[in-house]
């Protein structure tokens, strides 16, 4: 870790990184965030067109990459890495009640959104600790802290997400390697817009009225609080998880 008077703000240069779901909404921005600061950008996403696109406006590279398939994972590591940094952002949510849903819905939800998070971990984790250095930050929900109505599987999924981000915090600090979360309330993002097509706009109302700032929130928002968990400013950070959710599940 720099002296504090030596640290660079917002900068990542020299830093490699992976990011999952990076073709599209948040994980677009933080694609362009992360290469603005410097880093070495691998967008993995199952949209490699859309990803391609994007890597060439940025000057990052792009991967066809599904999550929930861990050889996956693993090969573009041995193709693009190894990584510095790891954000863990790939999901998928489907509005239902949960009786309505089936068997291969959770399977379909876990696998993107949990497993999917353990794969790509799983794969980067060796080389970071051999190195020494990491940053590990999963994108979940506030749904996994608050619960959500007609998406209970989801948040379950990301509610695991929490967990395992603690858990790699804590076998992980001996290699230098901070694990922490980022949980977003309701973004302007495609997920949101399919969401809102399906309830309405009684949904849209809904998740505003959430908020204590009574908006929705912007894909850029959270590019900046990746940014930040991957600077060396947050280098004392570790095991958190940061909402980003314009004050959701606090009333008022």
């Amino acid at each position: 870790m720099p002296a504090a008077g030596t640290l660079r703000f917002g900068r990542l240069d020299g830093r490699r990184a992976l990011l999952t779901g990076g073709a599209h909404g948040i994980g677009a921005a933080i694609a362009h965030g992360f290469a603005q600061a410097g880093a070495k950008v691998v967008i993995g996403d199952l949209d490699l067109a859309a990803a391609s696109s994007l890597a060439g406006e940025i000057g990052a590279e792009a991967a066809r990459l599904d999550v929930s398939n861990p050889a996956m994972a693993r090969e573009i590591v041995a193709q693009h890495g190894p990584f510095d940094i790891l954000v863990n952002n790939a999901g998928i949510d489907q509005h239902a009640f949960f009786t309505d849903t089936t068997e291969q819905d959770w399977a379909r939800l876990l696998s993107v959104n949990l497993v999917g998070v353990l794969a790509c971990t799983h794969a980067v984790l060796p080389a970071m600790q051999a190195t020494g250095f990491g940053r590990i930050i999963n994108i979940t929900s506030e749904a996994a802290r608050l619960g959500s109505k007609g998406g209970a599987v989801y948040s379950a999924a990301k509610g695991g997400v929490i967990a395992f981000t603690r858990s790699m915090a804590r076998e992980n600090a001996r290699y230098r390697i901070t694990a922490n979360a980022i949980a977003p309330g309701p973004i302007r993002t495609p997920m949101l817009e399919q969401a809102v097509a399906k309830g309405g706009e009684k949904l849209l109302q809904a998740m505003t009225d959430a908020t204590l700032l009574r908006r929705l929130g912007e894909p850029g928002e959270i590019a900046a609080a990746a940014l930040f968990l991957a600077s060396d400013q947050a280098a004392y950070i570790t095991g958190e998880t940061l909402g980003v959710s314009g004050g959701m599940g606090l009333g008022g």
